[in-house]
């Protein structure tokens, strides 16, 4: 199947200028032009729904090129845990966002800030200290 670039954004709901861009930065390419116009294959619906995942997986444009054009196994590997353990990290933060916000939504104080436990984990927050454990209470 061939699609014209309207028609490949469409399907995902971008602009036709996000592929243009990622055409300059040799994340995709048309399969022909015809009449100057650029058509693609059914190979290019596959690597926009790769290049979207990968962004949501917090890759840069330039790291999922580097990823696409990793020279081995080993290299596309050591790009992925790279990837991982930031996407571990921003997990453990989102994480530490939930515990805060069902403190606050369920705490007994009138003012959430001025809870004991709230503080506590301010504290530990700018002491550099990434804990829930102080607002482990009923």
């Amino acid at each position: 199947m061939e699609y014209s670039i309207g028609e490949l954004a469409g399907r995902f709901g971008l602009a036709t200028h996000v592929l243009r861009h990622w055409e300059d930065v040799g994340l995709l390419s048309p399969a022909r032009r015809t009449a100057g116009r650029r058509v693609y294959g059914t190979a290019h619906v596959t690597r926009v729904a790769e290049i979207l995942l990968g962004k949501e997986a917090g890759f840069s444009l330039d790291e999922l090129r580097e990823l696409f054009v990793a020279p081995d196994r080993e290299r596309r590997r050591d790009l992925l845990r790279g990837q991982l353990t930031q996407v571990q990290a921003r997990i453990a933060r989102l994480q530490l966002s939930q515990t805060l916000l069902e403190h606050a939504l369920r705490c007994r104080h009138e003012d959430y800030q001025s809870c004991p436990h709230f503080q506590a984990m301010v504290l530990a927050r700018l002491d550099g200290i990434d804990t829930a454990e102080a607002l482990d209470h009923p």
